[in-house]
């Protein structure tokens, strides 16, 4: 069934009337609603007597819920981290890949994607494969025919942060457990953007920053893991993810028990009184809108920059292989030189 798309919403956005921003897939504008979240906070930290002990949990958590109930997980499957990074180096520290085995990557993945695993697999005596970019533009069949019975780990995104094209996770995700590997998914240039079947997927691990797609403020972002990886290993020992941590008066009565769920990997000061309020205005607005309703509004402004772009030189991925949020274009000549800053420059002189 076909999702009709929004009318304008750019009236909820900080963005001025002579500006055309196309580029959340680096950093998304910012919502009114987001930044008058943001200023509250930072506002009510000024009467600090009046945090009290719940505070600690209350925003974060109905976070964790929402977040959760808007790429269709629950709660208990949901931590908070503060970067891709973060996130990547928890599933290394709950994914082993043992000697002689392989985890699968994407040529010209994001770094943060690529260097946890290669420390591992060089630590392990393992080996990181990586995908050649494929010339008709179909990651599929290209990471399929890579995994194999060494394969200890397949870690992709939804999409290429380089020019939007899709891997379908749910084959590949078929593909990895019918070898026993993991399957961890950077779903950064797509969640908030590109609907996406947990359920069909079943990622060990997926990780994603809030703030492009999901239009949240930089250093939150969110791991969603598995129900078979939610009593692995966190990176951090820290007291807000013990068991009975709301109750300030007895912090001192150590226990080696968890708060239930992916609890154990969110990063200390996860209650971060700035950034909390801030991603859930993000997230309810995104929940308002719902995710389908913003892939059909963009895919109509890709297809425009597609084909405007074809006959100016350029070679966009087919729309078939694409997300519908994002586009890439290619020269066939390569850029011309200097492109970026002579645009910046025209911007300057208007």
């Amino acid at each position: 069934m076909s999702v009709a798309p929004l009318p304008s919403q750019r009236g909820l956005f900080e963005i001025p009337d002579d500006v055309a921003y196309l580029n959340a897939s680096f950093l998304s504008p910012q919502l009114r609603s987001v930044t008058d979240a943001g200023l509250e906070s930072v506002r009510a930290k000024a009467s600090a007597w009046k945090v009290t002990a719940p505070d600690f949990f209350t925003l974060s958590e109905q976070l964790r819920a929402e977040f959760a109930a808007l790429i269709g997980a629950n709660a208990e499957s949901i931590a908070l981290i503060p970067s891709v990074s973060y996130g990547v180096a928890t599933a290394v520290a709950n994914l082993p890949i043992g000697a002689g085995r392989t985890v699968v990557t994407l040529a010209e993945d994001f770094p943060s994607d690529i260097y946890g695993w290669r420390a591992a697999a060089s630590a392990q005596s393992g080996e990181v494969i990586t995908v050649a970019r494929p010339l008709d533009f179909d990651w599929t069949p290209a990471v399929l025919a890579a995994i194999t019975d060494r394969t200890a780990v397949v870690a992709v995104p939804h999409c290429h942060w380089t020019d939007g094209t899709i891997v379908d996770l749910v084959r590949v995700g078929e593909a990895a457990r019918a070898v026993g590997a993991g399957l961890v998914v950077d779903a950064s240039q797509s969640l908030g953007a590109l609907p996406l079947d947990l359920a069909a997927v079943r990622p060990d691990f997926l990780v994603a920053v809030g703030y492009k797609w999901l239009l949240g403020p930089f250093s939150l972002g969110y791991l969603y893991a598995d129900e078979s990886r939610r009593e692995g290993r966190p990176l951090e020992q820290n007291w807000i993810v013990r068991a009975g941590s709301e109750d300030f008066t007895r912090l001192i009565d150590y226990t080696e028990e968890f708060e239930p769920g992916a609890r154990r990997y969110d990063v200390g000061e996860r209650s971060n009184f700035v950034l909390v309020p801030m991603a859930l205005a993000a997230v309810r607005q995104l929940a308002s809108w719902t995710v389908p309703a913003v892939a059909a509004t963009i895919a109509a402004l890709t297809e425009r920059v597609a084909a405007g772009a074809e006959p100016l030189g350029y070679i966009a991925s087919p729309s078939r292989f694409r997300s519908p949020h994002m586009v890439g274009l290619r020269g066939v000549s390569g850029l011309p030189p200097g492109l970026a800053g002579r645009l910046a420059e025209a911007r300057r002189r208007r």
